[in-house]
């Protein structure tokens, strides 16, 4: 399926667009003509190795993304290890995997310990070779996300993942072509970057991209206003911080607006909405786990949401959902439990990690489950309402407390002008007691302290309160809640 789906698709485009823009990377265009001899030069070098698998630096590169295409088309798979990150931690996945080979397009960070490959130093041979046919069950590529022991953690996606999700994508009726115009704003260690380029790719249309440690928010503003681009996938952080210059951006040519990645707040897609006045907007959730995303919903003037959080809406294509209690008991209508996925993107199971694959993965009458770790029920209308992570729920007193519901009270008495986060920690008698950070300068609190008790009953009041004036954010753009707690314990 990956052999029709994505590899074919891709080779029909590298041939046949020629002078069209495939890429643009830090205001230099590059034609699928370009990016095809760059694949050419690469798979050349590839096909003389054994490796199934292969690194690679994420540079924001036309021979990243060619080396990516390349070990594709060659029937192999990438790790991407990101240049901005401490070699002690790349090394730590290189040896996981076994990593032989490194594809860079520049310098890489000193003390690899494996063969790097310099791709710009490789030319495209004069004869080309057909594409390699493999299982859809080899790997496509392999993300490593934080690990609770502070040990990264690999998830390999398949080739038929992949393959699964591109069906699935096509089905939500997009219709991305040659003309439009594509941002990918995610650093290629996160699986939303994978998101961002296929589709560009797997329709000719063209990739504006955003380098790694730039200031995202900004990035997507200057991209979108010099560009007018037509179709972007998102995390929810950059409209917050863009609601600010809805004035001075309006992108009339934007016709799909996606986010992922965290939790979308409704009142921050509404004032987007203003900026992208034609576009539909679609609030899209997975997990890494679940290769890229596999729920849909499409905002309306009025969308369904908990606590100020969008809903996350019905499986697409290939994938299905549970919602299960601390039992594994699936639950119905208007019950709050688990969230689970199962289906054709769902990944084998963590890189030689069988410890992690017990927990996280189950069985019900012969077919495999992912727990998410996410608090969701379903609605009348069979759409999932989100209402936060499990490890947002807390005791307090006695009550059953979930952090999401002071944030949103909190949102709300700013206007969405401000951030906030609500953090449980103990206070020196060992009990729990909540915190709430804000995002901007310090004020004084009485008024918000009047709002929220109008609105929370006292339980869940915050014990007080702490000002940070631009929240941390993680490597994948979002709010860095780890972070915050050590901040404000």
């Amino acid at each position: 399926m990956f052999q029709d789906t994505v590899i074919q698709p891709l080779l029909s485009h590298l041939t046949n667009e020629n002078d069209s823009v495939a890429l643009c990377i830090d205001g230099n265009e590059f034609s699928y003509s370009q990016l095809h001899d760059r694949v050419e030069a690469i798979r050349d070098y590839v096909r003389t190795q054994q490796s199934p698998l292969m690194g690679i630096i994420a540079y924001d590169d036309i021979d990243t993304y060619a080396s990516i295409l390349a070990l594709w088309i060659e029937g192999r798979g990438y790790v991407p290890l990101h240049p901005l990150q401490p070699v002690a931690r790349l090394n730590n996945i290189v040896e996981q995997v076994g990593l032989d080979v490194i594809l860079t397009p520049k310098e890489t960070p000193v003390g690899l310990t494996s063969n790097i490959i310099t791709t710009c130093s490789l030319h495209t041979p004069s004869v080309q070779q057909p594409p390699c046919d493999v299982p859809d069950s080899h790997p496509a590529y392999i993300l490593f996300t934080s690990g609770s022991t502070g040990n990264p953690k690999g998830v390999p996606v398949t080739r038929g993942n992949v393959a699964g999700w591109a069906d699935a994508f096509d089905a939500m009726g997009m219709d991305v072509s040659r003309t439009d115009r594509c941002l990918q704003m995610f650093d290629l260690t996160f699986d939303l970057s994978v998101g961002s380029f296929l589709p560009a790719f797997l329709h000719g249309a063209s990739l504006y991209t955003v380098a790694p440690g730039r200031v995202k928010y900004q990035e997507v503003f200057c991209l979108m206003d010099e560009y007018s681009l037509t179709f972007a996938l998102m995390v929810p952080s950059v409209i917050h911080y863009l609601r600010h210059y809805v004035d001075e951006l309006n992108d009339t040519a934007m016709r799909h607006c996606l986010f992922c990645g965290e939790a979308l707040n409704a009142d921050d897609a509404r004032v987007w909405g203003q900026a992208v006045p034609n576009a539909r907007l679609w609030n899209v959730y997975g997990p890494t786990e679940d290769t890229i995303f596999c729920t849909v919903y499409e905002l309306d003037d009025k969308p369904k949401d908990v606590n100020g959080t969008v809903c996350i809406g019905k499986a697409m294509r290939n994938n299905l959902t549970a919602i299960v209690d601390d039992n594994g008991h699936f639950l119905r209508e208007g019950e709050l439990g688990e969230l689970c996925l199962s289906g054709r993107q769902l990944t084998p199971g963590y890189w030689n990690d069988e410890a992690n694959n017990r927990k996280a993965f189950f069985m019900v009458d012969g077919r495999r489950w992912y727990r998410t770790g996410d608090v969701c029920s379903l609605d009348g209308d069979g759409d999932i309402l989100y209402y936060g992570r499990n490890d947002s729920q807390v005791k307090i007193q006695g009550f059953r407390v979930e952090l999401g519901e002071i944030e949103h009270a909190a949102r709300n008495f700013f206007h969405g002008e401000r951030n906030a986060v609500a953090i449980a920690v103990e206070d020196k008698s060992g009990n729990a007691i909540i915190r709430l950070a804000i995002e901007g300068s310090a004020m004084e609190t009485g008024e918000l302290k009047e709002f929220l008790s109008g609105v929370l009953p006292q339980y869940m009041l915050p014990h007080d309160f702490m000002f940070i004036e631009h929240f941390p954010q993680n490597a994948n753009n979002k709010i860095d809640r780890k972070a915050i707690k050590k901040m404000i314990k």
